[in-house]
């Protein structure tokens, strides 16, 4: 049997100047990433003039897009594992921002469901691969600090999103969609120029590439993979519920424009998340170092306090009061951002993480693709988005008890990996 490799030791080491360009290289293209898969949900009014669908239609836009994420995340995962990260995030940039330009030009409902599929196709093979980079070139002390900032460009482009409303307005639907597809393809020039892959990992292994069978085995039979990707459920549900239809729970609640509706539905969240994830960047990457799990408990704690906010949030009657309830959201939603790469390889061996974070985005898009449908469908049937939102708070409330639970999942992992390596005095 080949021998399966172990995650390194090298928790100590600085990282270079050029593990921070990575960074920042990365940080615009994941901006990129989230603004044109979310320009959409801001302009459900102005494309419904022009295309005539249901609510459930509209929705089923994204959860398309989700769909077809979801399905080819683990391949998307296993290629960047497999072929390397930078071909991999060139080529996924390249496609998503094509796709994005062709959006404009769709005349009907299946037009537009076919531009998202592709856009699903290509943005699958992003996140993955980008984490995994991050994580090459940021090998303890600083790694979850980096994915916060990697993060954070996530962030910018969600609140973005909400730009697509502004686009709507003023220039008519299509209009975003040229001007970002356009930039996302001259960007790829950029990226191909100047993006690398790090030097290669030292791990205890006789593989070069790694192979599928392998890579499950690697992730299957460990009891902490499982508890993440049933925290990955609950949070695709919460987020894509929230991206999908704030925009328009916000319109409707406190009949606000599109554009404004677009922005106050993405922007606070993300400010705060952009909080949120360096604060628990920089805690989670201190109390590493003396408490096993801290990368779990920290996402953990922030997912409990925020989940009566959220519910605040739903029942209010008043803006600042709404408001203020998605702004804790975000920041706890930054604590998990921060950690969930991190934690995933400590849980298991480094040379599958890209394949193990895409069976994580498998899971979590693609509930939150069907909560995004079904919220539409509800909204159909006259339930309000409010008792949505209530539920996404409880959702919250069992994802923050299941991380907890991962400070003690050591007991059932394999020896040479899990949760707490960096304090075990290496």
């Amino acid at each position: 049997m080949t021998p399966e490799p172990k995650p390194p030791t090298d928790a100590g080491d600085r990282p270079g100047i050029y593990a921070w360009i990575v960074v920042g290289l990365l940080f615009v293209t994941a901006a990129l990433n989230y603004l044109d898969r979310l320009m959409i949900t801001s302009m459900r009014d102005p494309i419904r003039a022009q295309i005539p669908m249901s609510d459930a239609q509209f929705g089923l836009l994204t959860s398309a897009f989700l769909a077809v994420y979801a399905i080819v995340s683990p391949l998307g995962g296993y290629l960047a594992d497999r072929v390397g990260r930078r071909r991999v995030i060139v080529s996924s940039l390249a496609i998503w921002s094509a796709a994005t330009a062709c959006t404009a030009f769709a005349h009907t409902f299946h037009q537009l469901l076919s531009a998202r599929a592709l856009m699903g196709v290509s943005e699958a093979c992003y996140v993955p691969a980008a984490l995994a980079m991050v994580s090459d070139y940021h090998r303890g002390r600083t790694r979850s600090l980096a994915t916060g900032i990697h993060m954070v460009g996530i962030y910018l482009g969600a609140a973005l999103g909400g730009i697509g409303g502004v686009f709507a307005d003023h220039f008519g639907w299509q209009s975003g969609f040229k001007v970002f597809g356009t930039i996302g393809i001259l960007y790829g020039v950029v990226l191909l120029m100047t993006l690398r892959d790090a030097p290669a990992i030292v791990v205890e292994t006789t593989i070069d590439r790694p192979k599928l069978s392998a890579a499950m085995d690697a992730l299957f039979r460990r009891a902490g993979f499982y508890v993440l990707l049933f925290i990955n459920i609950l949070t695709g549900v919460v987020n894509w519920a929230i991206y999908g239809w704030m925009p328009t729970f916000l319109k409707q609640q406190f009949h606000m424009t599109n554009g404004a509706a677009g922005l106050s539905g993405t922007a606070y969240i993300q400010v705060a998340s952009f909080v949120g994830v360096l604060l628990a960047g920089v805690l989670a990457d201190r109390w590493s170092r003396r408490i096993a799990g801290a990368r779990a408990l920290v996402p953990g704690i922030g997912y409990i306090a925020a989940s009566p906010f959220l519910f605040l949030a739903a029942s209010t009657g008043t803006l600042p009061i709404a408001i203020a309830g998605l702004v804790v959201f975000g920041l706890a939603r930054g604590a998990v951002d921060a950690n969930q790469m991190p934690l995933l390889r400590e849980l298991v061996p480094e040379i599958y993480s890209a394949t193990g974070y895409g069976f994580l985005n498998f899971v979590s898009t693609g509930a939150g693709g069907l909560m995004v449908y079904a919220s539409g469908a509800l909204l159909d049937a006259r339930i309000p988005l409010s008792l949505t939102f209530k539920a996404c708070g409880g959702a919250l409330l069992l994802a923050g008890a299941a991380f907890v639970s991962l400070k003690f999942i050591s007991a059932t992992r394999p020896v040479g990996d899990g949760i707490g390596m960096e304090s075990s005095g290496r």
